[in-house]
């Protein structure tokens, strides 16, 4: 007897209908085969259906069974087959009849006694099993509450094959399972850190104020110890809080990796991911045999931290300037091209010399001259040239550190922050342009028009500095976001004497 139902593949981070045919035979030895590209994941599904099957308490077919996975040119990975498989398995033995298979889409990984796990990317799954017109969804009970994020769909979570047989086959009814989006992110939406703990610093500070409201790449350099990593680890609580729109789009990333956590189902709070100067290049930009995302994903519409940035291999720094220009990774292999989202803030900190105090007032630097620009030379330009704000970060006086003095805290900065990024949205319209770092060069024209001082200053440094056609256009930019802020409609000589102000390490670099 043939059986037909319906479940979802990943490709990268998107989902694609299978259809999932098991056709049980009349005659033949006991033998199960899976066929349609199946990885080793997929091909071990027949013992662990198996399994679950006699130990439900159901009689598992004693014939011939063959499993089709159509489209049968897409690979098929994980073990998020082998609950349609096993229902396929008691339908075609004829254990139950289901009218309702039609209009579900079925994952889960089966455990040997029968019990649904949890799988990877069910948000994904979940999101195109709506798209694609069906009704309802069955996944794996701790997977329900991410699956009822999407809007448009009925979600049942089942603990077991026999709670899956028993809901299909209409005699075990289920409630739909539902989520309250305002009270998770009101829940879960808090930082557990605040600008308001770093003393000092006031003008580093303001440099990352304007990378948050303008969506700018910035680079902090400074002496060990002067608060660079504490700076960019509260930079997210200054940021926009997430829309639904930008959760899910997180979310997803997170759930196709298994890296949401037990429990969760959306993430309510810009991702701050930090990989460690030793990543390979797959590691920071993804990749692999079977493509996944990579750090630079895993930061989309959040942050990208690089410690310690000089330390990180040349080769491997070079990978990120295609996703800091375009806000996505293309993964290209013989047969497929598989595309992650990576719109996300680079923030940067390295020292200014191997030793870590060439210039500090406090320190004598040991390094030679050749030294430091070894050391600096391992950031290309080509790379430098996509990062808008250079920042010293000096050190902290010991009366700076002892003040009873209260801190700007992230709270005010953010309200400057979306203040300036309302006006942005405003300027730009519903386009996907949403910042002015992501302006193109002819948009850079019509909003940061300059009058005659500016321009003047602005072709001064360009001779001083040696600055690139690039560089000319990401000053243009932070000028315009430094206008922004202050709530001026046009760009004068002040705002771009800070813009430039902040470029003035492409001499050194």
């Amino acid at each position: 007897m043939l059986a037909r139902l319906h479940s979802v593949t990943l490709e990268g981070i998107d989902g694609i209908i299978c259809e999932v045919e098991v056709d049980v035979a009349r005659g033949g030895f006991e033998k199960s085969v899976v066929v349609g590209l199946p990885d080793a994941a997929v091909k071990e599904s027949t013992e662990r259906v198996r399994s679950a099957i006699v130990n439900s308490g159901y009689k598992y077919p004693k014939t011939q069974s063959l499993v089709n996975l159509a489209p049968a040119d897409i690979k098929k990975e994980g073990p998020a087959f082998d609950l349609p498989i096993a229902l396929g398995m008691l339908l075609g033995e004829g254990v139950f009849n289901s009218p309702m298979l039609k209009d579900f889409v079925i994952v889960g990984e089966l455990a040997l006694d029968g019990r649904v796990r949890p799988v990877n990317g069910v948000l994904s799954m979940a999101m195109t099993t709506r798209d694609a017109g069906f009704c309802g969804i069955v996944v794996p009970i701790e997977n329900a509450a991410e699956a009822a994020v999407v809007d448009g769909l009925d979600v049942y979570g089942v603990g077991s094959l026999s709670q899956a047989v028993g809901f299909l086959g209409g005699f075990l009814p289920l409630e739909t399972t539902n989520v309250d989006l305002d009270q998770i992110f009101s829940v879960e939406s808090q930082y557990d850190v605040d600008f308001g703990d770093v003393k000092g610093q006031e003008s580093v500070k303001r440099a990352l104020t304007v990378a948050a409201a303008g969506g700018h790449n910035i680079l902090m350099i400074g002496p060990p110890g002067t608060g660079k990593t504490m700076l960019a680890q509260r930079l997210a609580t200054i940021l926009p809080p997430l829309n639904l729109v930008e959760s899910l789009q997180t979310t997803r990333i997170y759930s196709s990796v298994g890296l949401l956590g037990k429990n969760k189902s959306l993430l309510a709070t810009r991702p701050v991911r930090t990989p460690h100067h030793t990543a390979s290049g797959p590691a920071l930009v993804g990749g692999g045999t079977n493509p996944r995302p990579g750090e630079v994903s895993l930061a989309h519409n959040g942050i990208l931290f690089l410690d310690e940035f000089t330390e990180f291999a040349r080769s491997v720094l070079e990978m990120i300037r295609q996703p800091l220009e375009d806000g996505c990774v293309t993964v290209a292999r013989s047969k497929r091209t598989v595309n992650f989202p990576a719109a996300l803030m680079l923030v940067a900190s390295c020292n200014p010399c191997p030793c870590g105090y060439y210039g500090s007032d406090h320190r004598r630097c040991k390094c030679s001259p050749s030294q430091v620009e070894k050391y600096l030379s391992k950031i290309s330009g080509p790379l430098m040239d996509r990062i808008d704000i250079h920042i010293n970060v000096p050190a902290v006086a010991f009366s700076r550190l002892r003040s009873k003095h209260s801190q700007t805290d992230s709270a005010t900065l953010r309200k400057e922050v979306i203040r300036a990024r309302d006006i942005q949205h405003g300027r730009f319209g519903d386009g996907k342009v949403m910042t002015n770092a992501r302006m193109s060069h002819k948009q850079a024209e019509k909003f940061c028009a300059l009058d005659e001082a500016s321009e003047m200053m602005l072709k001064s440094a360009m001779n001083e500095f040696g600055l690139s056609a690039r560089a000319h256009d990401k000053i243009c930019k932070v000028a315009r976001t430094i206008a922004d802020l202050e709530n001026c409609e046009n760009i004068n000589s002040q705002h771009i004497a800070e813009a430039i102000g902040y470029r003035r390490l492409d001499r050194e670099l």
